[in-house]
Formats: C-alpha cells, sequence, structure tokens
C-alpha cells in the first residue's frame, strides 16, 4: 500500500447494509465491498479507519433510532482483521458529533454534540495529519448523507478527499443518481470521485 494513501469505511453497519436492518436498502456497494474490496485488502494486508454510527434516540431533528450499541444492527460488516485500531462512532452525518456514552450498550445515552477536537485527534491517529496523507479514499453510505459530511469535513481540514465510487452508494442506491451526483455540483468543490481500477494502482 502506497503509505501516504488512507482508506475510511463509512456506516457500513447491518442496520443499513444487511437484510432484516432497520434501513436496510439492496445496495451494489455492499456487494462490491463485501466480495471484491475487502478481499482484497485482507490479501494485501490493508487496513481501513472506521467511522459507525450510535444512532439512539435522542436526536433532535432525527427521529430513527437505529444502530444501536449492542445490538446486530450496530455490528460493522467490515472485517476485524483490517480495521485499523478504534472505531470513531458519530451520533449524527457529521462525523464531528458525539454524545455521552457513545456506542456504550450499557450507558443511557445523551444528546449529540459536536467534539471537533476529538475528531481531529482520531483522524491523527488512525489516519494521519493532513502534511502526512496523499489521499484520502472513503467508500460506504450513504454519498448523499453521511459520507458527504465526512468528505466537506476533512476538506476543510485540508485532507485531498476521494470517494470510491463502486464501494459507495445513495440513500436510494440508484446507481445513475450517484454517478449524477458523485460528478456534479456541489460534490465536486469538495471531493473527487476514483474508480476501482485507479485505486488498485494507488495501493
Amino acid at each position: 500500500m502506497h503509505e501516504k494513501v488512507r482508506l475510511i469505511c463509512i456506516d457500513m453497519q447491518n442496520d443499513f447494509t444487511s437484510e432484516g436492518g432497520k434501513f436496510y436498502l439492496p445496495r451494489p456497494s455492499v456487494d462490491f465491498a463485501r466480495n471484491v474490496l475487502f478481499p482484497f485488502l485482507e490479501d494485501r494486508g490493508i487496513v481501513v479507519a472506521e467511522i459507525a454510527s450510535d444512532y439512539r434516540q435522542p436526536r433532535p431533528g432525527d427521529d430513527r433510532d437505529c444502530c444501536r450499541p449492542g445490538e446486530w444492527g450496530y455490528e460493522s460488516i467490515v472485517p476485524s482483521v483490517i480495521r485499523n485500531g478504534r472505531q470513531w462512532v458519530k451520533s449524527m452525518n457529521s462525523p464531528v458529533w458525539t454524545r455521552n456514552g457513545i456506542g456504550d450498550p450499557s450507558a443511557q445515552p445523551g444528546e449529540p454534540f459536536p467534539d471537533p477536537n476529538g475528531f481531529g485527534e482520531w483522524l491523527t491517529d488512525h489516519v494521519g495529519g493532513r502534511n502526512d496523507v496523499l489521499k484520502v479514499v472513503l467508500f460506504g453510505l450513504t454519498a448523499d448523507c453521511c459520507v458527504l459530511s465526512t468528505v466537506q469535513e476533512l476538506k476543510w481540514r485540508g485532507y485531498d478527499v476521494n470517494v470510491l465510487s463502486e464501494a459507495t452508494d445513495m440513500r436510494s442506491g440508484d446507481p445513475e443518481e450517484k454517478e449524477l451526483f458523485l460528478n456534479t455540483s456541489p460534490f465536486i468543490f469538495w471531493g473527487s470521485a476514483i474508480r476501482w481500477v485507479d485505486l488498485q494502482h494507488l495501493l
């Protein structure tokens, strides 16, 4: 793996990716990740930083209650062998938002609040500082929500941000909608789409 290319997976949890999940929809990116991307990374010893969600209530502005720690829906489909240390767990779409008791199934969750410094420390430890990384490549769910929020946050922190097209989907799972989104305004002001064939050359 190129020492300055880093991968971040976002919200590939059972509630979003697996049949029976509370917000599951068939999405091509999930099959691609399971059958192509993850085996490729495992074969080559390449690790992935991971952002997951704890979407228990209370969550002002969003009445969904899913990805509850300790339950099947919270569990990630990323193989543990390629996971790079501690997950960052967020409480809202943006990765900077956390909560008291986040990720703890025994805790009563508090209301979400922003922790930009905590997220920055996690980035430094698990991805690298902006001067140490050539490219950050994101993948996961969804391009029009949590992936987009993370792209914006990393762009504002000075990273060169890319999204792996084949391993990312819109909420709808519609491939044509995704292609349009990733290659037009406003997304192109914050990040760039990268294809699997091109990423393999970087890895």
